[in-house]
């Protein structure tokens, strides 16, 4: 394991990758566990008020994320200091896309329907980023016999080949689907052969003369929703909370 961990993380530079990705992750699962007791009214944790400005954790976020960035460009991909600054980046990116809806609407909508599309850009953003510990510099490893490197390619063009389904996946208006397809590879095979969801830009472009198909994927997609709207949102309650269910854009919102 401690070979297979230096072959495939350290040597090739790939650890800072890894610390900022975990940093990522786990900063997004504690802001949430403060924000939810914050909100239920337990803990000891209070809103950060000085001088009576509510000051949301996305402002201290981008402070890390800058220093964070800047650090990581400047000390390179191996050393203690590229793997402090990883994990200052990956830190300050996870209290930022928690707030990504409150920078997207310029509104205070953490606890509201709007609030949700946070939880779905940090699930990406973490998928994304482990596609590129998993893909980024396949050939990148010092010592390797022509077999291994034969094996290295094959494994790139699987990870391009995928990307691609992916990638046509989303377009088609799925992506729930295309982030699944990062984790479990080919799974986006099936949403790229099948009709693409009303709306999305798959179906604006090229369903606009075709009414049967425009028809079809209406009641597909209708038929998806009712089936599986229910179980989403329970889970997205489960990991980010749910929302309000009248929510009041005038009123400060607890949690920070």
């Amino acid at each position: 394991m401690g070979q297979w961990f230096h072959d495939n993380i350290t040597e090739p530079g790939k650890l800072p990758t890894l610390l900022a990705l975990a940093a990522f992750v786990l900063t997004f699962v504690i802001t949430r566990t403060i924000t939810r007791l914050i909100r239920a009214g337990r803990g000891p944790f209070r809103d950060v008020s000085p001088g009576g400005l509510h000051i949301h954790h996305v402002v201290p976020g981008v402070v890390l994320t800058v220093v964070g960035g800047f650090g990581a460009v400047g000390s390179g991909r191996h050393g203690w200091a590229a793997g402090v600054f990883a994990v200052l980046f990956g830190m300050g990116a996870g209290l930022v896309l928690d707030e990504f809806a409150l920078i997207v609407h310029l509104d205070d909508v953490y606890w509201t329907e709007e609030g949700r599309r946070s939880v779905e850009v940090v699930v990406l953003a973490a998928a994304l980023a482990l596609l590129v510990l998993g893909g980024f510099s396949p050939l990148g490893v010092d010592s390797l016999t022509p077999e291994e490197r034969q094996n290295r390619a094959a494994a790139l063009v699987t990870v391009l080949l995928n990307l691609l389904l992916v990638l046509v996946t989303f377009v088609k208006g799925k992506p729930r689907m295309a982030l699944i397809s990062v984790f479990v590879p080919f799974v986006a095979f099936f949403g790229a052969v099948r009709l693409a969801r009303p709306g999305s830009l798959w179906a604006r472009r090229l369903y606009r003369n075709r009414p049967r198909a425009r028809a079809r994927a209406a009641l597909r997609s209708y038929r998806h929703d009712r089936r599986w709207d229910g179980p989403r949102r329970k889970f997205q309650d489960l990991i980010a909370g749910a929302p309000d269910r009248l929510p009041s854009r005038n009123r400060s919102r607890p949690g920070d």
